[in-house]
């Protein structure tokens, strides 16, 4: 169990926000996987300021289970406290504050990890949003700009100090992005600079890291991104290992194209159908690897237009192929 200022977190299995993939539909999976807690995908302060019809898809929590954080960007203290109000009024149980974004077009705008070379313009953010509202606050950082610079420690103890209630740290530098080995004793390092929780999040793949992460560096909590596509079952996996020291059954071929079209269904009660086919396909791709004929259901799925010709296609795989 996990405590982040007042709100209790069942386990210390936590989905990480991702552009493009932590919708609703992705939210209700992980949590029925046995994730403690998820988070929307990154929201910008302008789309709810400005009312984005966008926005409303990304804040649509409508049927999930809480805690369910909400993440938001921007470089104006004015207006990201303005908007964590906004999200806290949409059902946010905790808002996160991304400082660790490298995406190039967030960075130019001073946004998401550029902050973290404005240390004060970062506090003052993370000060304006946690006066703004009564939920808790929580940080996202990487290790810093570039190995040059890795300035984690300094960030988390500014946020602490700003009234943050958690921060999860990113064991990579914006200049690395995604690539290379994360970094987990800078991680370590934050977790004895601090009294909050610490989020360790990098490199999590498997349960074992899960372990290895939470012995090396005591953090709190970890933090799960890319290994979750097409696998929410590694939520259950970790909480599982974490709690017995073993690993559960993998799941059979029927068990992940069902949840592939589970996820589907999802998508077109959350965006149309016509939205939720094309983004199955990046999905379809996930739930297939490593599965008997992949190419073949994923060359189909990228064809297909309507839910009940993924459907015939799903079935015929389940039932025939595998």
């Amino acid at each position: 169990m996990l405590r982040i200022g007042n709100v209790t977190i069942k386990n210390r299995v936590i989905s990480a926000p991702m552009a493009g993939i932590t919708d609703r539909a992705y939210r209700i999976l992980a949590k029925e996987a046995g994730c403690g807690l998820v988070c929307t995908e990154m929201i910008s302060d302008q789309a709810l300021l400005y009312g984005n019809p966008k926005t409303n898809i990304l804040l649509d929590c409508t049927g999930e289970t809480p805690p369910i954080s909400m993440q938001i960007f921007g470089s104006s203290p004015e207006y990201m406290a303005r908007a964590a109000s906004i999200t806290e009024a949409r059902g946010a149980s905790i808002i996160d504050i991304n400082m660790g974004c490298p995406t190039p077009k967030i960075v130019k705008n001073g946004e998401g990890a550029a902050l973290m070379r404005k240390p004060e313009l970062a506090q003052k953010i993370i000060s304006d949003v946690v006066q703004s509202v009564r939920v808790p606050v929580t940080v996202k950082i990487r290790k810093g700009w570039d190995e040059s610079f890795p300035n984690a420690v300094e960030m988390a103890l500014l946020a602490e100090e700003a009234g943050a209630k958690a921060v999860t740290v990113h064991g990579r530098t914006r200049s690395q992005f995604y690539s290379g080995k994360a970094d987990w004793d800078i991680i370590k390092s934050v977790k004895k600079a601090v009294t909050i929780p610490v989020i360790g999040n990098g490199d999590i793949r498997e349960p074992r890291d899960a372990v290895r992460m939470l012995m090396h560096t005591g953090c709190d909590a970890v933090m799960i991104g890319r290994a979750s596509l097409g696998n929410p079952w590694i939520f259950s996996s970790t909480v599982h290992f974490l709690d017995c020291g073993e690993n559960l059954p993998a799941p059979s071929p029927r068990q992940r194209l069902s949840v592939a079209l589970r996820h589907l269904e999802l998508l077109i009660e959350l965006k149309g159908e016509y939205i939720a086919i094309r983004e199955m396909r990046k999905h379809a791709a996930w739930y297939t690897r490593g599965l008997r004929e992949a190419n073949r259901i994923r060359e189909k799925i990228n064809r297909a237009v309507s839910l009940s010709e993924i459907r015939e296609l799903l079935n015929y795989f389940i039932l025939v192929k595998n």
